[in-house]
C-alpha cells in the first residue's frame, strides 16, 4: 500500500478534511480571513489615534484652508503652546499626588483581603467578596449625593486640607477612588492567591513563619505578576478619572487632575483641534509610558492560567 493511499485513508476514518492544519482550530482559508478582518478591525481601531497625533503636529491656519482630509502644515507649534497656555505641568503634579498613593492603597488594601479570602475558610467569605465587588457594580452617580455631604462633615487638620473639610482635599479624591477599585482588585488576587501550591504554605507554617510572613514574603513575590497588571489598570482608571475630581475638589481648580487641563484648550468661540489633540496626545503619554514598562509582567498576569488544565 502506498503512503499516499494510506494518508488518505487515516484522513478519510479522522474526519479531518485535507486542507486543515495540523493542531489547528481553522483551516488555512478560514485562517486568513479571520486575519485579515482582525487586521481591518484594528485599523479601525487605531485610526482615530493616528489621526488624532497627526493632527498634533499640523497648524490650525492650514487645516482651515485646507481642511483635515489634507496632508501638509506640519508644526511643534500646538505641543509648544500646549505646555506654556495649559499648565500641564501643575496639572499633572496634581494627578501624581492622586494616582500613586490611590494605586498603592489599592493594591495594598486589596491583597490583605485576597490573602484571608484565599487562605482562610470562614462561613461568610464569598459574602465578603460580594460586598467588595458591590462597589464596582454601583454607578457612581448613584452615591454623589451621599459621597458629597458626608465628605462635607468629615473635619481634617488645616494642614491636611485647605477648608478644614474631607471636601476639596486630595484625600477625599484618594479614599473615593481608593473605595471603588478594591473590589476589582480584591477579586482577581483572591483568585490567583487560590492557584498558588497549598503545600509552600503548609511548609512555611511548619518552619515557624507567622500569617504576616507568609502573607509578605511568601504570597507578594509569588503575585507580582498580578500586582503589575493590576497596577497597569489602576494608573489608567484613576489617572484619567474626571468625575469624582469635578465633583469633590469643587473650587479647588488649582488641585484639579491633568484630565481637567484639556478644558483649558477650548477657546470661548472656537475649539482649535489641532491643539487639543496635542494636549490629548500629552496627557496620554504618562499611562502609555507605565503601560510598556509593565508589559510583559502585564501579560503574565492576564495569561496566568491559561494552560492549566
Amino acid at each position: 500500500m502506498s503512503a499516499t493511499t494510506a494518508t488518505a485513508r487515516s484522513r478519510r476514518r479522522t474526519g479531518k478534511p485535507a486542507h486543515q492544519t495540523e493542531g489547528g482550530a481553522l483551516s488555512q482559508p478560514r485562517g486568513t480571513i479571520a486575519t485579515v478582518i482582525m487586521a481591518v478591525l484594528a485599523l479601525l481601531w487605531l485610526f482615530p489615534l493616528i489621526w488624532a497625533v497627526l493632527n498634533s503636529f499640523r497648524s490650525y491656519a492650514y487645516t482651515q484652508r485646507n481642511g483635515y482630509a489634507s496632508l501638509g502644515g506640519w508644526t511643534l507649534d500646538n505641543y509648544r503652546n500646549v505646555w506654556e497656555n495649559a499648565g500641564l505641568g501643575k496639572y499633572f503634579v496634581n494627578s501624581v499626588i492622586i494616582t500613586v498613593p490611590a494605586v498603592l492603597l489599592t493594591l495594598f488594601l486589596s491583597s490583605l483581603v485576597a490573602f484571608v479570602l484565599a487562605r482562610f475558610s470562614y462561613r461568610f467569605n464569598l459574602a465578603l467578596l460580594a460586598l467588595f465587588l458591590a462597589a464596582n457594580l454601583m454607578p457612581p452617580q448613584a452615591l454623589l449625593i451621599p459621597v458629597y455631604r458626608m465628605f462635607r462633615e468629615i473635619p481634617l487638620p488645616l494642614f491636611m486640607s485647605e477648608t478644614g473639610v474631607v471636601l476639596g482635599s486630595y484625600w477625599g479624591l484618594i479614599a473615593i477612588n481608593v473605595a471603588f477599585q478594591m473590589g476589582f482588585c480584591t477579586f482577581v488576587l483572591a483568585n490567583y492567591m487560590k492557584t498558588l501550591p497549598h503545600e509552600i504554605y503548609e511548609q512555611a507554617q511548619i518552619d515557624g513563619a507567622s500569617v504576616w510572613r507568609q502573607y509578605w514574603q511568601l504570597t507578594m513575590p509569588l503575585v507580582r505578576p498580578a500586582l503589575a497588571a493590576l497596577a497597569t489598570l489602576e494608573v489608567t482608571w484613576i489617572y484619567n478619572e474626571f468625575f469624582w475630581a469635578t465633583v469633590l475638589l469643587g473650587g479647588q481648580g488649582d488641585k484639579f487632575p491633568i484630565t481637567s487641563a484639556l478644558n483649558n484648550l477650548r477657546g470661548q468661540f472656537f475649539v482649535d483641534y489641532n491643539l487639543l489633540s496635542a494636549g490629548s496626545v500629552l496627557v496620554a503619554l504618562p499611562v502609555l509610558i507605565v503601560f510598556f514598562v509593565l508589559q510583559k509582567h502585564f501579560v503574565a498576569g492576564l495569561t496566568l492560567g491559561s494552560t492549566k488544565g
